[in-house]
């Protein structure tokens, strides 16, 4: 129970700090670009024409609504961790308790490979199941979170409100209306976690020498390269899931020019595809200029 809460209280706090970044990161997947590009430097250290990163980004935000805007659509986001960690928590607790039956039976003799991977394949199984049945649960906040950041785009006081946002979508869209890129999400979490544990248990096993004194912290970092490696391979999910839940909602950011009607989210992913944004909004300091879009920039200063 103890670390429960523990757990909810780290994770609330790290998303209150990361609340600015989700923002400015939402509005730019919408493409949402309201500074004009900057001659700046690549990682290379060449001249380029860049749009602002982060900081600018949120500096114009903080400019119009002041700091406290920076962390619009938090109450909702707060909600659905705290739910999404105590759902997740039950499954697997659930989980725990139905195989420590088979965990002290026989059947244990197997040899050591085949029994790693057989618990690599059941970890990663209900680990799937319980983020599955988080991201259900949760999806609703989730969609509110994203509709009141993107409603500063046009300056609307739809979702204020989260008992509000509540009955505006019931009320306008119903049921399906709180599930909105459910299923592009849910994609992308499942691919991302099989992803993940698969290539770190490929790596510790194959990879990692066994003797080696630091073994267990090899394996921690061979995690965490996987598990980014993974969110980066499955980041088009995320951007499609996220466009699909603003999709046409009655808010400016949802509809053109930030943002077509799509008719599915297959739709949505086909055409990004086609237009080439497919890592729109995956960056958020060394930013290009998109393809196809036309600014200001005296490129005479890049010569």
């Amino acid at each position: 129970m103890a670390d429960a809460a523990s757990q909810m209280l780290l994770g609330s706090g790290l998303t209150i700090l990361s609340q600015p970044l989700m923002y400015v990161k939402v509005l730019i997947q919408v493409g949402y670009e309201p500074l004009p590009p900057t001659i700046g430097r690549n990682i290379f250290g060449r001249q380029v024409c860049q749009l602002p990163g982060l900081f600018c980004y949120a500096q114009h935000i903080a400019s119009i609504d002041g700091k406290r805007g920076l962390f619009t659509g938090l109450t909702p986001r707060l909600c659905s961790g705290v739910l999404g960690t105590v759902v997740h928590g039950k499954v697997l607790q659930h989980y725990q308790e139905s195989d420590k039956v088979e965990e002290l039976g026989p059947g244990n003799g197997q040899k050591e490979a085949s029994s790693s991977f057989d618990r690599v394949i059941k970890e990663t199984t209900r680990d799937m199941m319980a983020r599955s049945a988080a991201t259900l649960i949760t999806h609703p906040f989730h969609v509110i979170t994203l509709r009141s950041m993107v409603q500063f785009i046009g300056r609307e006081s739809k979702y204020c409100g989260l008992c509000d946002s509540i009955v505006t979508i019931y009320r306008e869209e119903g049921i399906l209306g709180f599930f909105a890129g459910l299923i592009p999400r849910l994609l992308g979490d499942i691919i991302s976690l099989w992803l993940c544990n698969s290539l770190a248990y490929l790596v510790n096993t194959y990879a990692l020498d066994s003797g080696v004194s630091t073994m267990s912290e090899m394996k921690s970092y061979s995690q965490a390269v996987t598990g980014f490696f993974a969110s980066m391979l499955t980041y088009p999910f995320v951007l499609v899931s996220n466009l699909m839940a603003v999709n046409n909602c009655g808010l400016a950011g949802g509809c053109p020019p930030y943002s077509p009607v799509y008719t599915s989210w297959i739709d949505c992913w086909s055409m990004l595809q086609k237009e080439g944004n497919m890592s729109r909004g995956n960056s958020l300091f060394f930013r290009k200029v998109p393809f196809g879009k036309t600014y200001c920039c005296d490129l005479r200063m890049l010569i």
